[in-house]
């Protein structure tokens, strides 16, 4: 490749800006890992207070006898409110952690095909500028700017490039 030496954008910056995506989106995914088993960790606790509150009722509650006493609840119905609280809880925290796997999941697919993307470029692509083109592309398709809140996109870079006037 005796054109790579003048060509401003080599294949293999491209390539390696490839690979160096897919490893910020798996460190993306090993944090929210550690998120998850950190909500993981409180849905078991919560679990264990729910049993142990569960566990501590009555195996009977008594009923009301006088309409007088309808209006208090008793010990009883205190703890079921208090358990519902922890329940409704707990299914918030589960649904954080689906979103957490689902986006986990969408990242980590995201990061094979930038994977793949490199592979393809070191492989076929002899010209800097079909790198770009491609890599850009892909990242349109993909909406690869939305899985990086801290780094700049080549889509990103390329379209603020075309926005600003050239002097």
């Amino acid at each position: 490749m005796s054109d790579d030496a003048a060509d401003p954008l080599a294949v293999d910056d491209l390539v390696e800006y490839c690979r160096t995506q897919a490893g910020l989106l798996s460190g993306s995914v090993e944090t929210m890992a550690a998120e998850a088993d950190d909500l993981l960790d409180e849905i078991d606790a919560e679990m264990a207070e729910i049993r142990s509150r569960l566990e501590a009722l009555p195996d009977e509650v008594p009923a009301t006898e006088t309409p007088s006493t309808a209006d208090v609840p008793d010990a009883g119905e205190v703890d079921v409110a208090a358990i519902e609280e922890l329940q409704a809880e707990l299914e918030e925290k589960q649904l954080l952690v689906e979103a957490k796997q689902a986006r986990m999941q969408a990242f980590q697919d995201l990061a094979a095909d930038y994977t793949d993307l490199a592979e393809e470029l070191a492989a076929d692509v002899e010209d800097g500028q079909t790198a770009l083109t491609r890599v850009i592309e892909f990242e349109a398709d993909a909406d690869a700017p939305a899985y990086f809140d801290e780094r700049e996109t080549m889509l990103e870079t390329a379209a603020a490039s075309a926005e600003s006037p050239s002097e």
